[in-house]
């Protein structure tokens, strides 16, 4: 089958290869014939090290296909169940799921760079990021590791709602809870920065301003609810201008530790600052003690959605048939796993919100 691979973390582009096989079908797993897989900037910081995963590996983990074969022991899925990849997959047992926080399960992680496919050519063994790899026609999983959605869902959307569209809806509606006429700021208007805003929509917020340095971006996320879009020089001094000094809410989708404290600042006293990017281990942001104590802004950690992600894919699911937030509008392009490599250079570039690679034949 075709598959795209990385093969040394730092590399620019992928090797798109016909010679790839998925291994590993077994017991408590589950084989997928994958047909959509959308572009996430987590892809882009594993293929250069900022997140860790070993390589040789195949990127992707945004995805949605059907299930073609079930092994020994799964249940809750079958053949022709149309699902979404899960990259942070619950063990089920550990205390965090115990207590219903199955998205903070680490046990997934434990499998970084387990095989997950063999390329013929050399006999390579390369992996899935974080045990998936949705750029490849098929994929083996553990059945943990995928969520079935209604069939009537198309595959695009469905890829979207596999980590983007869930961590930003998940990260204003259960992790920050934003209140019915609050104040919201959103630094960052890609994939994820977009559905926080949708996110803070849903919830009822009366002003969601987004901050983004390129112009097009900032246009765009009008169109999805956001109420006004700066520049991020600008947001100083508007955050200062309004009741309390700052924002109820101020969300933080770039990663960088320079975005999290310019949300701090842009908070009102008493707010909170919700974290939702992906960076680096060793970008430190800095807070005083005495400002976190005398200010009580709350940071406000987000990973995949805030909660367990089956239930926020089932609410996001939910939402789109309710016709509240937008999925398709979210994809601004459309290539074939050939054109993976522009892909990457159009979400490089900003050009890009989401592009969706088709992995039909």
């Amino acid at each position: 089958m075709r598959a795209a691979v990385l093969h040394k973390t730092g590399q620019d582009t992928l090797d798109v290869r016909e010679d790839v096989t998925a291994v590993g079908f077994g017991p408590g797993t589950v084989r997928v014939r994958m047909r959509a897989a959308s572009l996430c900037h987590s892809d882009l910081s594993a293929m250069n090290g900022v997140l860790p995963q070993p390589a040789p590996f195949v990127p992707g983990h945004e995805g949605a296909g059907d299930v073609v074969e079930v092994g020994e022991g799964v249940s809750g899925v079958e053949p022709g169940d149309r699902v979404v990849l899960c990259w942070m997959a619950p063990c089920g047992r550990c205390a965090h799921c115990e207590r219903g926080r199955g998205h903070l399960c680490i046990a997934s992680l434990r499998r970084l760079g387990a095989p997950g496919f063999r390329l013929a050519g050399d006999g390579t063994e390369a992996s899935g990021f974080y045990g998936t790899g949705a750029f490849a026609e098929e994929v083996v999983v553990t059945a943990d590791s995928v969520i079935k959605v209604p069939a009537d869902l198309p595959y695009e959307a469905a890829a979207l709602i596999g980590c983007g569209v869930t961590t930003g809806i998940g990260a204003a509606v259960n992790t920050a809870r934003v209140e019915p006429g609050s104040s919201v700021a959103v630094i960052g208007a890609g994939g994820v920065g977009v559905a926080t805003v949708q996110g803070a929509r849903v919830c009822g917020a009366a002003r969601i301003t987004v901050v983004d340095p390129v112009v097009s971006r900032r246009e765009r996320a009008l169109a999805f609810g956001a109420t006004e879009a700066i520049a991020p020089e600008e947001l100083k001094p508007f955050a200062k201008g309004l009741p309390g000094g700052g924002f109820d809410y101020v969300f933080e989708a770039v990663g960088r530790a320079a975005t999290v404290r310019a949300g701090y600042d842009a908070a009102r006293r008493g707010g909170a600052v919700v974290v939702i990017g992906a960076g680096a281990q060793d970008d430190l942001a800095q807070f005083t003690m005495g400002e976190l104590f005398f200010n009580e802004k709350r940071l406000l950690p987000s990973l995949y959605g805030g909660a367990p992600v089956a239930r926020t894919i089932g609410l996001v699911v939910d939402l789109w048939r309710a016709g509240r937030i937008d999925l398709d509008g979210m994809i601004t392009h459309r290539v074939g796993l050939a054109d993976v490599n522009r892909a990457i250079e159009q979400m490089r570039s900003g050009e890009a919100l989401r592009t969706v690679v088709s992995l039909d034949s």
